[in-house]
């Protein structure tokens, strides 16, 4: 389970980012009091345009940043006293983290399960299973820069993966995936689910969400504005589809803010 309760992030500015931004702000508040939490066997989205702060809520989650205020669990251990076992727990994705272009999917398979102390059969077993889901089998000896942009995507993904981890947490999973890769991305994320793992995910795609998720936590300016499951958000909106229900949500803020 991920809970994440009143988390805060602020960044300091350079003088050229603040020049880059247009603010004369110094420091910038990227995530504001969000409290959300994720259980076994659900698949949680976590929704907003870019730069709403979801990316940097999940990085805080996967221990990769350090909040300024506020506390998480997962799996019931705190990431900031816990860090190695909440990254032993966890797979974590974001299109901005690349494989080596260097090496291939098997290499950077295997090397990755020694990593989290895997030995060779479970190693091969693994990647047996999930090269197979991915269709890599094929293209697992061809270096990672001789691939399509799609089969990169689902080499990531495996490699991930590979130890088989109770949370996964992909951000932005399918950006700048065709169709039928996306597809196949989104199917093995609801296997996932029915695995019995804690699955969530941040996207900007309204329709992609509807389909996928069981709840959202939608983010604006890093701030939860929603949360709940599609019904019952439509219901508080309104609405009769999500990306309606976003953009209400989004008038509303603004109504507010102004």
């Amino acid at each position: 389970m991920i809970e994440i309760s009143n988390l805060t992030k602020i960044y300091k500015l350079s003088k050229k980012q603040m020049r880059e931004q247009k603010t004369k702000k110094s420091i910038k508040k990227a995530v504001d009091n969000v409290s959300l939490s994720a259980k076994k066997g659900e698949l949680y989205g976590l929704l907003g345009p870019n730069g709403a702060g979801k990316t940097t809520t999940l990085r805080c989650v996967a221990t990769l940043l350090r909040p300024t205020d506020g506390a998480i669990k997962v799996c019931g251990n705190d990431t900031i006293k816990y860090p190695e076992k909440v990254r032993e727990s966890i797979a974590f994705l974001t299109n901005e983290i690349k494989l080596d272009p260097q090496f291939t999917p098997k290499y950077m398979f295997n090397f990755f399960g020694k990593l989290h102390g895997m030995d060779d059969k479970t190693i091969n077993e693994r990647r047996e299973l999930l090269f197979k889901q991915f269709g890599i089998f094929d293209f697992q000896d061809k270096k990672i820069e001789e691939l399509s942009t799609g089969m990169k995507q689902k080499a990531s993904i495996a490699v991930s993966l590979v130890h088989d981890p109770e949370v996964v947490i992909f951000d932005e999973p399918t950006n700048g995936l065709d169709i039928v890769t996306a597809r196949s991305v989104t199917d093995y994320l609801k296997v996932l689910r029915e695995q019995g793992k804690v699955v969530i995910v941040s996207t900007h795609i309204m329709s992609e969400a509807e389909k996928l998720c069981d709840r959202v936590g939608i983010i604006i300016n890093g701030k939860k504005v929603a949360e709940g499951t599609i019904p019952e958000l439509l219901v508080q909106t309104g609405t009769k589809d999500l990306e309606d229900a976003f953009f209400e949500l989004y008038k509303e803020y603004n109504q507010e803010e102004a």
